[in-house]
């Protein structure tokens, strides 16, 4: 009886209109698992939870860049990719559970009302947000809403005997992708691309014009853990720095015909010379502009071997807000190369890095290899490059280990190096705005006074870090620079962090190298990787 009745329900499952037969049989069995599952199961289920369950296992069984997120996780993603949003106004950092405002936005609503940098927020809409161990995401979505509302805040001022209360109305926030644009040398110029995002193409035409009018004809470009994002503002980077109707990037899929982007006449920046920094944490769109520049033998790209990812993703919305991201086709450089590296044991795709560093990859260039079957030329040079595993360098720079320890990882990871340069600051900040009313004569004549460094040895042991003097005094140099870097950025700009930090970036150190040396520059250019 009882297999009668279930071929009985079965059937009548099957002929319902729902179960069209211009579906797949696959996605019939799914309908009717999920229907069987739902109707018939012992407790009451979640039905979306099962959905969702599904769709992220159909996807993992493609590739590692098809995804599904949530309508919450979708807003996370792309809200750094748009290019504003409407809040109140601050970059922040969480300094012992509480909201330290590191600078305020220019012109936006909180630097209007009169919040500076160094003020802790403690409560916003009388609601306590210092102190209780509040995630981030929840700091956020107190601060975050929509433009035109008011949020009230209390605030810690270490000038003031007693919290100050503003009201902030929120307003459009941009969100900048260029962290740092400054003139390295009289002729140089240096850009800092953090991720491709809506705004990206614009804010670095801008960026272009800026260094021109200070006299820049060389140009580096940093894309180090660049991760990617918008295939678009990619090609407008390209096109800024390609010849017109020189190819950047195409694209194909099986269902998917070879689309071809070229470079077009408006490039401001067609001529001098040019290089681009990346690492093994560049990936997606960095790959597309560093590849279309190695290809055309427009530059000389500097670094590590990037990530290598090939796969291009098309974001599928759903009516509820939750997104697909798709892999729908495969990009390629201007001489034909897919760099997507193979990805056929996931574990092994996840392990990538992790594998290059033990392999020694990220040491010697000669450690890395490549099959003769992926080789390739350049299109104006005829240099040999490589496909299948990333963008590989001109000149390689290793991985330098020799300042990072343990004991430093610490301090990092447990957010003491950030407390300390905090903690500083609060102590000097009006003397140091004093003294150093340009950043120039900051970059130049400021150091971190190591009599200093024994409040950061006090604050490392509240935290319950090991001393290790051996480690200390070889990561001493590491600790100086950075908490110098941090203090620039919140006593000027993002840009003056990165231009405390390059002053110990080998790529960059060596970037400004060749782009000063008219025979190394060429040389490269015409003959190819340097190890």
């Amino acid at each position: 009886m009882k297999k009668v009745f279930f071929a009985i329900i079965l059937s009548c499952i099957i002929c319902n209109p729902g179960f069209s037969q211009q579906q797949s049989s696959g996605m019939r069995k799914l309908s009717l698992a999920d229907w069987v599952i739902t109707n018939m199961y012992v407790d009451t289920v979640n039905e979306t939870k099962l959905v969702e369950t599904a769709i992220r296992s159909m996807l993992e069984e493609l590739d590692p860049h098809s995804t599904y997120t949530t309508a919450e996780e979708t807003k996370e993603m792309t809200e750094p990719l748009q290019g504003n949003f409407s809040g109140i106004g601050i970059q922040f950092n969480m300094n012992k559970d509480t909201v330290y405002v590191i600078q305020t936005i220019a012109g936006g609503p909180s630097e209007r009302v009169g919040i500076l940098a160094g003020d802790r927020i403690i409560e916003a809409n009388d609601t306590v947000i210092a102190g209780v161990k509040m995630k981030n995401s929840d700091i956020m979505k107190r601060l975050k809403g929509p433009r035109g509302t008011t949020v009230k805040l209390k605030v810690l001022r270490k000038s003031a005997p007693s919290p100050i209360v503003f009201k902030v109305v929120r307003d459009n926030i941009p969100i900048y992708s260029i962290d740092a644009s400054y003139m390295a040398d009289n002729k140089t110029g240096y850009i800092r691309i953090s991720r491709f995002a809506a705004t990206t193409g614009e804010e670095f035409n801008e960026a272009l014009q800026e260094l021109q009018k200070k006299g820049m004809k060389n140009l580096i470009i940093d894309l180090q853990g660049n991760g990617g994002g918008f295939l678009n503002s990619a090609i407008d980077i390209a096109d800024e720095l390609l010849k017109n109707g020189e190819m950047i990037v195409y694209t194909q899929g099986r269902k998917t015909p070879r689309e071809e982007s070229h470079a077009t006449k408006n490039g401001i920046f067609q001529k001098g010379k040019l290089i681009v920094m990346v690492d093994e944490s560049s990936a997606s769109a960095s790959e597309i502009v560093s590849g279309a520049i190695q290809d055309w033998d427009r530059g000389i790209i500097i670094g590590r071997r990037t990530f290598g990812k090939g796969l291009v993703q098309r974001p599928i919305p759903f009516p509820d807000g939750s997104m697909i991201r798709l892999t729908t086709s495969r990009y390629y450089t201007p001489s034909g190369r897919s760099i997507q590296k193979p990805y056929n044991d996931t574990k092994e795709y996840q392990m990538d890095l992790i594998n290059r560093f033990n392999r020694g990859e990220l040491s010697s260039a000669d450690s890395i290899h490549f099959p003769d079957s992926l080789q390739y030329r350049t299109l104006k040079n005829s240099r040999v490059v490589y496909g299948g595993g990333g963008i590989m360098p001109d000149y390689f720079i290793p991985l330098d280990t020799t300042k990072y320890t343990d004991y430093h990882r610490d301090l990092v990871a447990k957010g003491v190096l950030n407390q300390f340069a905090i903690a500083y600051l609060d102590r000097n900040r009006k003397q140091l705005m004093h003294t150093y009313p340009e950043r120039e004569l900051f970059l130049t004549n400021f150091e971190v006074e190591e009599k200093a460094l024994e409040d950061l040895l006090k604050m490392a042991e509240e935290e319950k870090i090991t001393y290790k003097e051996e480690e200390f005094e070889k990561s001493k140099p590491i600790i100086l620079q950075q908490t110098k870097a941090l203090i620039a950025r919140d006593l000027y700009d993002m840009a003056a962090y990165f231009q405390v930090m390059n002053r110990y970036n080998d790529s960059y150190l060596k970037a400004l190298e060749i782009i000063n040396n008219d025979k190394q520059y060429e040389q490269l250019l015409s003959t190819g990787t340097k190890r």
